[in-house]
C-alpha cells in the first residue's frame, strides 16, 4: 500500500435527511476518536451536505458530495456546480458510479468532464469503474476498466492523477450480497493502476490511492484490505448504520 491512506468511504445515496445525517456525523465523531491510520468519508444527498460539513466540523469526518456538473453556472435546472461545492467545503465528490452510468446514461466523456471541473474547483474526484456481470461474464472486464479510465482521465496531468481516488465497484456485486473475492478485486485493481500508469506515470500511478466497493462489509473487510493494491472501500448500505461503518474504519486500528 506504499504510503497511501487508506479511505473508509460512505456513500449514503438517497438515504438520510439532513438532520438525520448531522446526527450520524455527531455520532460517528464521538465514537471514532482518532481513527489513526485511515481517512473518513460520508456522502449524503445534497440536501445534507451543509448540515454534515457542520457536523463534521474540524473533527474526524470528511464529507463527499455525491456527484457534480461541470459547468460553473447556468440553465441547468436541478445541478450543482464545482464553485456550490466548494463553497460548502465539501472535499470530495463521487463520480461516474455505476448507478449514474446505468440509470442516468452518463458517458466516460461526461465522466472526464466532471473529474476535470472537480479538479478545477479544488475537489478530489472519486471517480468510480467497474463491469457489469455480462462484461466479466464475457470476459471484457478489463477492456471495460481499460476504456473507463482512460476516458475517465482524458487530458489529465500526473500530478492530478496522483491526487485523484478511483474506485472500483463491480457492478455484479453492488448491494447484491456478492463480493468479488481479495484475488478477483486485486486483479482489477493492479489492472487500473497500470492504466493510470499510462495516462501519467509510474510514479503517479503508485500513488493514487484506489478503493473496492461492492457489498463490502465488516465481516470482510478485512480479507479486502490484505491486498496490496487496495487502499480502502466505498460502502453502500454498510454505511447507513454507525456501528456498522465503525467497525470498517477501525479495521485499520485492529491490524
Amino acid at each position: 500500500m506504499a504510503d497511501r491512506l487508506p479511505i473508509m468511504a460512505g456513500n449514503w445515496k438517497m438515504h438520510k435527511t439532513a438532520r438525520e445525517g448531522a446526527a450520524f456525523v455527531e455520532q460517528l465523531t464521538d465514537e471514532l476518536a482518532d481513527p489513526e491510520g485511515v481517512e473518513v468519508v460520508v456522502a449524503p444527498a445534497f440536501t445534507g451536505l451543509q448540515a454534515a460539513v457542520e457536523a463534521a466540523g474540524e473533527g474526524v469526518v470528511r464529507v463527499a458530495a455525491q456527484d457534480i456538473f461541470w459547468e460553473e453556472s447556468g440553465a441547468y435546472t436541478g445541478e450543482v456546480s464545482p464553485s456550490m461545492l466548494a463553497d460548502l467545503c465539501v472535499k470530495y465528490v463521487i463520480i461516474g458510479h455505476s448507478e449514474r452510468r446505468q440509470i442516468f446514461g452518463e458517458t466516460d466523456e461526461e465522466v472526464a468532464r466532471k473529474v476535470r471541473a472537480a479538479i478545477g474547483a479544488g475537489l478530489v474526484p472519486i471517480m468510480c469503474v467497474g463491469e457489469i456481470e455480462a462484461e466479466r461474464e464475457e470476459g471484457r472486464t478489463e477492456q471495460v476498466l481499460e476504456r473507463q479510465v482512460l476516458g475517465g482521465t482524458q487530458g489529465m496531468a500526473p500530478e492530478e492523477v496522483a491526487e485523484m481516488v478511483v474506485a472500483y465497484e463491480p457492478v455484479w456485486a453492488i448491494g447484491t450480497g456478492r463480493t468479488a473475492t481479495p484475488q478477483i478485486a486485486q486483479e482489477a485493481v493492479a489492472f487500473i493502476r497500470s492504466r493510470l500508469a499510462e495516462v501519467a506515470d509510474p510514479a503517479s500511478a503508485a500513488r493514487t490511492r484506489i478503493l473496492y466497493g461492492g457489498s463490502v462489509k465488516p465481516d470482510n473487510v478485512a480479507d479486502i484490505m490484505t491486498q496490496p493494491d487496495i487502499d480502502g472501500a466505498l460502502v453502500g448500505g454498510a454505511s447507513l448504520a454507525v456501528d456498522s461503518f465503525k467497525s470498517l474504519v477501525r479495521y485499520e486500528r485492529r491490524t
